[in-house]
């Protein structure tokens, strides 16, 4: 007792002396009243040093002999890990000022790390006040941290001023606790905002930035806008409805005038391209263009919403999502993906509620070649009920619980007590076989259960941030699991689909990435977000609803040309971004442009599958499926190996280039063009023929000098006519302005 007791004189008094050198500095308290302890107050002290991370002790086998939890997710293991292993190593209850923790902090001694603690400081102040205490871990009884809360959550700063912010922890008996100077902080942009170790936020840029502040793994996080300077008042938009009017207000916010209104002939090709994947024929475009009703756009948008090639382009997008593939490592087989492709289209075509779709998929049972949504199971790659709940949260709820598996999520609170949770949902799917070739059964058996890989103990199901679901006897569980999926008040349900459908018709969601939802990955624009999932449970789960509204908005109609104000905005929406056309929208154009198409059939595995001629690659229901010059894989068409929507790419690239200018599969679909052969059977005249090339490949008519060019190009040779033509094709069908949706 002696001993102990000199020990923490001994501790005080150097920390006393400290705090009297430092006198003259303002000092802030980072212990909370009473006791210091390792859960409250040390903890986060070692996650805003870093000490957890993989570089340092967070690894699987720490440096030093010393082994954290990644990210500080389960700190009674870090507790007996500095308190109990090699005892009196890192803390020395004898003479605490020696402990080894505060000599590897501070620098004293040798330190493969960078040094965080200055002797003296608040930080150092707590650590000896802690291990000369006897290094207790802290209250079991106090109350549990609830959540973290920041003063101000959302501000607007001028570029080269700055706000302190003020966290709070707040407990779940209600009391608060100020942990302004214990909490981490993080600019998610440092081009916009940076942000110090204290919370002070200093905005350096025009732009928008997310400051993310973390707690003893509760995160918060501030949403801070920095406008632009304009040279001018912001302009005087006119807006059709209530998306207009919210992403116009945050372009206000930022000093982001938007793009001026698109052209008909820019809406005419975008939309096509957008609803149903393919260009509008000459016909179709020169009836549109020549149409005098200022309601002709939103009258074209009902038209091809109900067209059957709907179906066909979003069916695709899905058969992505749900990895719809012959071959590993879904393993389908060509049955069970025609069952799958045919119910998915079907459920697409009769515009089926959401809700209604999700749960038939969640709760269904049978063969996967007669009961289709059965496909669901089995053309998951690890079908575990960890897989089975990773893969649901992932395709529809937007969120990666996959790290949890292992460790705690490097961002969230969610550690592998809330991976098990939504995995308990699904340990009673089983899947067995039958005696007809590669059928499977999806079955239900109730008397599986979840138990923890570690301490064995039963896992009841709980949904992420949910509570515990209590269950009768021999209920399925996904039943449960399937309801509050799709309760109407599941902002995780309804926030995925509408963010995902302005991705599909964007490139870029509300919250990028778009299958990275959570906490601290916040909307670029809330508001926006939260009117769309109302529209969709106000309209009752109707997808086409959502893209009516979205696709009527002059946002969408804006034009892909920048103004010099908002060429750098990637996610505010103030002008269309030119993208790429996907792998099936670029082949089935160049064929629709040259009336050509490309054979498709697979040899592997059995039954074999050949498709009739005319096929659009857009209607391939196999993702295993290719085609015979590889264009699709060139053009960054998706292995559907996972449902991540990054693993399709629009990505331009040398060889894509190369393969259009050079490669003898293009060059033969134009001279064999049936287009060109009827054209020319038909005597039409040079306008004529360039005329209708451009009207096909561009949905417009070429300007009066693009005409003159052309036209003298095809007449300087009549003798060459022919290859002049074709090489008028050619060239346009490398164009940029062909080449990207725009």
């Amino acid at each position: 007792m002696r001993a102990r007791a000199t020990a923490l004189c001994a501790a005080l008094a150097v920390a006393f002396a400290a705090l009297s050198a430092h006198s003259q500095q303002p000092q802030t308290t980072l212990k909370r009243d009473g006791a210091v302890s390792f859960a409250a107050d040390v903890m986060p002290l070692l996650s805003r040093f870093g000490c957890n991370r993989v570089a340092c002790h967070g690894s699987s086998k720490g440096k030093g002999g010393l082994r954290l939890s990644l990210f500080g997710a389960y700190p009674e293991e870090d507790y007996a890990a500095i308190t109990r292993s090699a005892p009196g190593r890192w803390i020395n209850s004898v003479e605490s000022q020696k402990s080894l923790l505060l000599l590897k902090v501070t620098g004293a001694t040798s330190h493969p790390g960078a040094t965080k603690v200055r002797a003296g400081s608040p930080e150092h102040v707590l650590l000896a006040s802690w291990a000369a205490s006897g290094a207790p871990w802290g209250d079991d009884t106090a109350p549990a941290l609830a959540s973290v809360e920041v003063t101000p959550p959302a501000a607007t700063l001028r570029q080269g001023e700055s706000l302190p912010l003020q966290t709070s922890a707040v407990y779940a008996d209600g009391t608060r606790r100020d942990v302004t100077h214990s909490a981490q902080y993080r600019s998610a942009n440092t081009d916009v905002a940076e942000v110090d170790e204290t919370g002070r936020i200093k905005a350096l840029g025009p732009g928008d930035a997310v400051i993310i502040v973390t707690y003893m793994r509760q995160p918060a996080v501030v949403r801070l806008a920095v406008p632009q300077s304009l040279p001018m008042p912001f302009p005087d938009v006119p807006t059709t409805g209530r998306i207009d009017a919210l992403v116009l207000a945050r372009l206000k916010t930022l000093g982001i005038p938007p793009s001026e209104f698109c052209s008909d002939e820019a809406f005419l090709r975008r939309v096509y391209l957008d609803v149903i994947g393919i260009l509008p024929t000459p016909d179709e475009a020169k009836a549109f263009l020549s149409d005098r009703d200022p309601k002709k756009r939103a009258r074209l948008i009902d038209v091809l919403l109900e067209r059957d090639e709907y179906a066909d382009f979003w069916a695709l997008k899905w058969g992505d999502l749900l990895r719809i593939k012959s071959e590993y490592p879904s393993n389908l087989w060509p049955n069970g993906v025609q069952a799958y492709y045919r119910w998915v289209r079907h459920s697409l075509a009769v515009n089926k509620p959401y809700d209604q779709f999700v749960r038939e998929l969640l709760v269904s049972s049978g063969s996967n070649f007669r009961s289709p949504p059965a496909n669901y199971y089995r053309a998951l790659r690890k079908r575990d009920a960890q897989g089975y709940a990773e893969s649901t949260a992932l395709v529809f709820m937007g969120a990666r619980l996959g790290c949890a598996r292992c460790h705690g999520h490097p961002t969230e609170s969610w550690t592998l007590e809330d991976n098990l949770g939504m995995a308990a949902f699904f340990p009673q799917v089983r899947i067995k076989s039958t005696g007809e070739w590669k059928e499977e059964i999806v079955y239900v058996d109730p008397k599986q259960v979840l138990t923890h890989p570690v301490t064995r103990e039963l896992i009841a199901p709980r949904p992420l941030g949910g509570e515990v679901v209590e269950l009768a006897e021999g209920e399925d569980r996904r039943e449960k699991f399937a309801a509050w999926l799709i309760s109407a008040d599941n902002t995780w349900f309804t926030a995925n689909i509408v963010n995902r459908i302005w991705f599909w018709l964007f490139e870029r969601g509300i919250v990028h990435e778009v299958d990275d939802m959570r906490p601290t990955n916040p909307p670029t624009n809330p508001e926006l977000l939260a009117c769309l999932q109302t529209e969709l449970v106000d309209h009752k789960y109707d997808l086409k609803h959502i893209y009516r509204l979205i696709l009527n908005s002059r946002t969408y109609q804006l034009s892909s040309v920048p103004n010099p104000f908002n060429a750098k905005d990637v996610s505010h929406f103030s002008h269309y971004r030119a993208r790429r056309l996907g792998a099936e929208q670029l082949l089935d154009a160049v064929n629709q442009v040259t009336e050509t198409f490309d054979k498709y059939e697979s040899r592997i595995p059995e039954p074999y599958t050949v498709l009739p001629d005319g096929h659009r690659a857009a209607q391939l229901a196999d993702g295993s499926i290719p085609d015979k010059s590889g264009f699709l894989e060139l053009f960054g068409r998706p292995p559907r190996d996972t449902a991540y929507e990054g693993d399709r790419s629009s990505e331009t690239s040398m060889r894509q280039a190369l393969h259009l200018i050079n490669s003898s599969d293009v060059a033969q679909k134009i001279s064999r063009s049936p287009r060109l052969q009827r054209l020319f059977k038909e005597k039409k005249s040079d306008d004529e023929i360039v005329d209708e090339i451009y009207l096909a490949a561009l949905s417009r008519f070429p300007t009066k000098e693009e005409k003159q060019k052309v036209t003298a190009y095809i007449a300087r040779d009549e003798k060459a006519r022919r290859q002049a033509v074709e090489d008028v094709m050619w060239a346009v069908l490398n164009t940029k302005e062909f080449l990207f949706n725009h």
